[in-house]
């Protein structure tokens, strides 16, 4: 038995340690944290100083129970989870739940998983940090707290089912409020002018005007007054600039880079990087620090040097902004900066590559630069056209990197290089264009983005960005934009020869694919949520939170203090919203309906977004019609909801059953009897006629014919959500891709439901008979053990084979007692 006990979170964490340890290591994983606050409670006793009732999960207690006895056999424990907050409390909770002693349990963090990084960490023990603990404690509490109070009030107040969080709701506050100035925005036309000249060598360049005109009229009078003019250089300035690399990579910039470059999602970013890490290439993905080691900086002078030459090499010293406690002390970069490209899946190939460029680039050279500024004169008026160049002299940096940017419509951007001139040159003029050109409302955010801004307001930490990102998402407040933009015409005068020609274009505006949109729901739990906990939104609320986070983790304060100042107002606040305040839906009222003189409104119903003619407290009940789509109670016209209760559309009868278009959950469909069809990508439900409905059914009918028989059944084939698939005897089999699923044979067909009948009978894993238990096989690889009504799911990591029938009896005795208990309590 190995001396010593090492104990991660991650097994691939464990398996990439374990190779730099000797046989008398023997490393572990405890899966992440293994005691958490309940799921089906709140889990703190606000009424005994905040105290958390952290428990183990029923999945993860044979993994304690195994951990626990390998610590007894082992001479030392070594407790080496992540250097973070989140790390330190899961090696508090394997010292508390494991009952260690302190003297044989060691605490040790490393930064990067590598030998020298984790011999150095076991050469440099220290004990748990109570302070990251609190810290940590404190987010999970105070977040505990928020979500379970205020959840319910939304429930009550909107609609089951919604859910709120101290960071998530802020964020999507952040996405509601840009929405709102998009709504609001006016766009304002005027006329840029551009031309293009060419010098007496013949060499062309672009030149603009610095000036905009705000009608199509000045800019015509403008161009009139270049016609016969003469044009000469009347100014041209050269002046040197320097560029400078951006710093290394925390996680805000990675996944702000990595999104710009890669296109990841801010999810996907953080899953290739931890894989990185565990996998020792790169130093912890979870920072906010910008400094380099003196090893790290060292190690990319001499990749410089050996790469592009002494004179690409700069070494420098950057510094964040001081956050008090934040634990994390270097940038994201490779442990080895030797290795430009190991072997490695696509997307973890790609980001390494990423955070080895933005390495090695903030330790190189400045890049060397000449800007050049010319005005231009014309004869015939005062007003000056102007050209910006810029040449690179020394490439430095930018030899290996160029950070990217969110700025959409730079239009400030240098034209490149001009060519050779002199002040007092003749130039010609090729033509002068005036563009109308709309102002544009503020940018829908990006993953990429919101993490920035969230970063600046200083809300949340590294570790928080990805999981309130997807939180929003999943929770249904945001989505990704899909739209493709619409067309809008613009006016182009072209001068040129002497003559103006004007041309009627068309661009496409409002292109949302991949931005995020804040759904109706989200509007409405907003707008509750603003109205009535102002506070607890507020944005310097948030990020105060977060600095008495930090505090807490340097020492500085008590956390339990902090959850009393929170909760002391915060409290009070919910009963008496949760007794107070009206029902909100976001209701939006649009007009009359001309039939019934009824009120016509948009509103956020039990089932989602809705219009409805006429109101609760009318006496004949009111319509309702659900929104398509695309559709928001915050824009829809009155026009548009009308056209919404003019469904269904009755087309017709075919082979003696009606047949109708609708809208549904999943988008327009025709339905023929008891099937619903959904229409192709691009129909809609108010143009369909008889004629492609009939279409759609025979095409289903066709589908839905028997393709075989087997054992005198009839077999049938489809797709699904989870693929293609065949159906016989009520039992549904998914076609995997050895298939060829549009020319099944007859074999195929019978080895597929033998394949199937074979799974079925094997899906009883054990079974006694006489106690009429068994173990069945769940969907997701799990085992269920099965007691006539009482179902126990078996943890992941038990072997449903290896119990014996009093250990599945005592499993079972578990979960019984706990359903006598709850009946015997409602009877009294």
């Amino acid at each position: 038995m190995p001396k010593n006990l090492v104990i991660v979170e991650s097994p691939a964490k464990a398996k990439t340690i374990e190779k730099f340890l000797g046989k008398e290591f023997q490393v572990e994983s405890s899966f992440g944290h293994i005691a958490d606050l309940p799921s089906k409670e709140l889990g703190v006793d606000v009424e005994n100083n905040f105290e958390p009732k952290y428990i183990v999960d029923k999945d993860k207690k044979p993994l304690v129970k195994k951990l626990k006895d390998l610590a007894k056999k082992a001479e030392v424990i070594w407790l080496a989870s992540d250097e973070d907050r989140e790390g330190e409390a899961i090696s508090w909770h394997l010292a508390e739940e494991l009952g260690l002693s302190n003297k044989n349990t060691k605490r040790i963090v490393f930064n990067s998983i590598t030998k020298a990084a984790i011999q150095k960490a076991i050469e440099n023990p220290r004990d748990i940090n109570y302070n990251l603990v609190n810290a940590q404690q404190a987010r999970r509490v105070l977040d505990r707290l928020v979500g379970y109070e205020l959840s319910p009030v939304l429930w009550k107040k909107i609609k089951p089912g919604l859910s709120a969080g101290r960071v998530q709701s802020v964020a999507v506050r952040l996405i509601v409020e840009r929405e709102r100035e998009i709504e609001g925005f006016k766009p304002e036309a005027s006329f840029r002018i551009k031309a293009e000249f060419k010098t007496q060598s013949g060499d062309s360049f672009s030149a603009k005007l610095n000036k905009t005109f705000a009608s199509k009229k000045e800019a015509e009078t403008f161009l009139n007054q270049n016609i016969g003019s003469d044009f000469s250089v009347a100014n041209l300035d050269k002046k040197p600039a320097k560029k400078s690399p951006a710093p290394p990579f925390t996680t805000s910039t990675l996944q702000q880079e990595a999104s710009r470059k890669l296109y990841f999602n801010v999810s996907r970013t953080m899953q290739v990087a931890q894989r990185l890490y565990e996998a020792g290439l790169i130093t912890y993905m979870r920072t906010d620090s910008v400094n380099l080691s003196n090893e790290a900086i060292n190690a990319a002078k001499e990749a410089i040097i050996e790469n592009y030459g002494e004179k690409y090499s700069k070494v420098r010293n950057f510094k964040g902004k001081a956050k008090g406690a934040q634990e994390a002390h270097e940038a994201i970069r490779p442990t080895n900066m030797a290795m430009q490209s190991p072997s490695l899946e696509r997307d973890q190939a790609r980001l390494y590559e990423l955070i080895w460029k933005r390495t090695l680039a903030s330790q190189m050279s400045d890049a060397q630069l000449e800007r050049t500024n010319v005005k231009i004169d014309a004869s015939k008026h005062s007003e000056q056209f102007s050209a910006n160049g810029e040449m690179v002299k020394f490439d430095g940096f930018l030899k290996v990197y160029l950070e990217s940017t969110d700025d959409e419509d730079n239009t400030d951007e240098q034209d490149g290089l001009l060519p050779d001139m002199k002040v007092g040159d003749a130039l010609s003029n090729v033509f002068i264009s005036a563009t109308e050109r709309f102002t544009r409302p503020p940018y829908r955010y990006t993953e990429a983005s919101l993490v920035k801004k969230l970063e600046e307001l200083g809300i949340g930490r590294p570790s928080t960005y990805a999981p309130t990102i997807s939180t929003i998402q999943n929770r249904g407040y945001v989505e990704k934009g899909t739209l493709e933009g619409t067309p809008r015409k613009y006016v182009e005068l072209l001068l040129e020869k002497g003559a103006i020609k004007e041309s009627n274009l068309t661009e496409t505006v409002g292109s949302e694919k991949g931005k995020l949109v804040a759904t109706d729901i989200g509007m409405v739990v907003n707008d509750f949520l603003v109205e009535h906990f102002s506070n607890v939104l507020d944005y310097n609320f948030t990020a105060k939170v977060e600095e008495d986070f930090d505090e807490i983790a340097a020492g500085d304060e008590d956390w339990q203090k902090v959850m009393k100042d929170f909760y002391k107002d915060f409290h009070p606040t919910v009963k008496d919203v949760e007794e107070n305040a009206d029902r909100a839906s976001g209701e939006r009222i649009l007009g009359t309906d001309p039939k019934t003189g009824r009120q016509v409104s948009a509103r956020l119903g039990r089932f989602g977004p809705m219009v409805q003619i006429g109101t609760s407290e009318e006496e004949e009940k009111p319509q309702f019609a659900s929104l398509l789509p695309d559709q928001s109670i915050n824009t829809i016209s009155f026009e548009e909801a009308m056209e919404l209760f003019e469904l269904p559309r009755k087309l017709g009868v075919f082979e003696g059953e009606e047949v109708e278009a609708n809208v549904g959950r999943y988008g327009p469909y025709v339905k023929f009897g008891k099937k619903f069809i959904s229409l192709d990508k691009g129909e809609s439900a108010f143009d369909v006629d008889m004629e492609r409905a009939v279409e759609l059914i025979k095409e289903r009918q066709k589908a839905d014919a028997p393709i075989a028989a087997y054992e005198g059944k009839d077999v049938t084939k489809g797709v699904g959500r989870f693929g293609p698939f065949l159906k016989w005897d009520g039992m549904f089999i998914n076609v995997n891709k050895k298939y060829d699923f549009d020319n099944l044979s007859q074999e195929d067909i019978e080895e597929l439901i033998e394949a199937k009948k074979k799974k079925e009978a094997e899906k009883v894993v054990r079974e006694w008979a006489e106690e009429e238990i068994r173990i069945e096989k769940a969907r997701w690889g799990r085992h269920n053990i099965i007691k006539g009504k009482i179902k126990v799911e078996i943890s992941k990591d038990v072997d449903p084979n290896a119990l014996s029938l009093d250990e599945v009896k005592a499993l079972i005795e578990q979960k019984t007692p706990k359903k006598r208990k709850t009946k015997a309590k409602t009877k009294k």
